[in-house]
């Protein structure tokens, strides 16, 4: 079982797209860390030795991920919201902060439709 940063790698996949399994590495930067610790991309993590899943965790050092990065990006909206930006605003909203439509879509930050409108019923005044 490779742990690396507190995450159990998948087993049957390549090292290559078992490192995007960790919040805050992509494709690139999974591809960019295997180049420094001179690890092949195509091997599987059920292959690995000790020693290659050690270098990988050391050229993983100098990057900020998985709680340290969930943390940073936390404060950083906390702050725009308590100095009052308009970016701070539309995220204490729960709305798009930069500068899509709202009128359509949006509707992971919006939630399900509500219909308004004629669907009442009109109380008889009898």
């Amino acid at each position: 079982m490779a742990r690396i940063a507190g995450v159990d790698l998948p087993m049957q996949k390549r090292i290559e797209i078992a490192l995007t399994y960790i919040y805050g590495i992509g494709h690139p930067l999974a591809h960019t860390i295997l180049d420094a610790a001179g690890v092949d991309t195509s091997v599987k993590v059920k292959d690995l030795t000790e020693a290659q899943i050690a270098s990988i965790r050391e050229a993983l050092r100098p990057y900020k991920v998985e709680g340290d990065l969930r943390k940073e990006i936390t404060q950083n909206i906390k702050r725009l919201i308590d100095i009052g930006t308009y970016r701070g605003s539309r995220h204490r909203k729960g709305l798009p902060a930069r500068g899509q439509r709202t009128r359509t879509n949006a509707r992971t930050k919006r939630g399900k439709r509500r219909t308004v409108g004629s669907g009442r019923r009109k109380l008889d005044k009898t």
